[in-house]
């Protein structure tokens, strides 16, 4: 039996810009996990099982009289998908095939089956990868683990950076850019996948930081699961009707970023703190551009308590839901902070920020 995991995921800053080339976002590892579990199988089937994602939900929309359903929600379609390229890889290191028992166990949600935002989907893909590479005994790197994985997700999400996705691989605290989708794709067509793995990718570009002595992460929950595809698919449809202001954002995004980046190369936690505060205006203008609500009533509710212990606070992700991140310092009332948002209906998570060994 081997057994990995993966990490989930928070984004700091630079949410729906790092949709785009050249625009960076920060994200953090958390120490809650995806863990895989693969062995041989012991019949004449294989089997995939997970506790958690046993009786997950379906989403479908109507496409004039037809019944379309988006799985992109259902981590089972991550998994399927995960295996597809894997092995695919794997043939083209003429590995034999053999059959396997998969068991997935996620700590990424909540007791209730509420997602808390981690990036579910993203570590199961990491760890599905992971584990099918372990299995058959192939040389692995992260660049290979992250770029397999990358292809896997995006096959069945059709949108997002996969930040997330670099996040699982990476671990820690890192600045991360995403790579050419229009190149990748043409190059699936015409070549390997082993040749394309061991390409370099256009654009993609990460980083990991380090975060200045003395500086907290504090992480809250709204108890409000949101879908990240769904409200991606909703900016990208308007793209087109905001073009200038959308550019605007883009640029805006950009050097908020970069002068965080900065930050932590300065080890400034002031400067860090001030561009998220700056990233949070961004993100309400953003929209109120698309007519989406990213900072929902409970999520402004944790972000405006941070602020009163002089936290600088801002939604986690996509928003509509999910998570709060608040960046202290030595000064910053955590004890205090956490009491006041409990009494307004907001769980502090507490977790920590997870480095993998390189």
């Amino acid at each position: 039996m081997i057994t990995v995991k993966a990490p989930g995921k928070l984004y700091i800053a630079g949410e729906y810009a790092v949709l785009e080339q050249n625009c960076p976002a920060i994200l953090v590892a958390v120490n809650e996990f995806v863990r895989v579990s693969i062995a041989k199988s012991k019949g004449s089937q294989g089997l995939i099982h997970s506790k958690q994602y046993s009786q997950d939900s379906i989403h479908w929309i109507r496409k004039g009289n037809q019944m379309v359903i988006d799985n992109r929600d259902n981590p089972f379609e991550y998994i399927l998908s995960a295996i597809k390229y894997t092995e695919a890889y794997c043939l083209e290191q003429d590995v034999q095939m053999s059959l396997y028992d998969l068991h997935v166990n996620s700590d990424l949600d909540s007791a209730d089956g509420k997602k808390y935002g981690l990036g579910s989907s993203a570590a199961v893909t990491v760890a599905t990868v992971k584990a099918i590479l372990e299995f058959y005994g192939l040389k692995v790197s992260n660049d290979l683990i992250f770029k397999l994985s990358a292809i896997s997700h995006y096959s069945v999400q059709g949108n997002g950076s996969a930040g997330d996705i670099a996040a699982s691989v990476y671990g820690g605290w890192l600045a991360y850019q995403t790579f050419d989708k229009a190149w990748l794709k043409d190059e699936l067509s015409h070549h390997s996948l082993s040749y394309v793995l061991n390409e370099a990718w256009p654009g993609l570009r990460v980083q990991l930081l380090t975060p200045p002595k003395g500086m907290k992460l504090v992480i809250g929950w709204s108890q409000t699961p949101a879908s990240t595809s769904q409200l991606v698919d909703k900016t990208n449809a308007k793209k087109k009707f905001i073009k200038s202001a959308y550019e605007e954002f883009l640029q805006n995004s950009r050097n908020c970023v970069l002068k965080m980046i900065q930050g932590f190369s300065e080890s400034n936690i002031a400067l860090i703190q001030n561009q998220i505060r700056f990233n949070r205006q961004l993100l309400k203008e953003f929209a109120s551009l698309n007519n989406i609500a990213i900072e929902i009533p409970r999520l402004t509710k944790l972000i405006n308590i941070a602020e009163q212990f002089d936290g600088a606070a801002k939604t986690s992700g996509a928003g509509n839901g999910d998570c709060g991140i608040v960046i202290a310092n030595d000064e910053t009332k955590i004890k205090q902070l956490k009491e006041l948002w409990r009494e307004n209906g907001i769980l502090p998570l507490n977790f920590r920020v997870h480095s993998i060994a390189k």
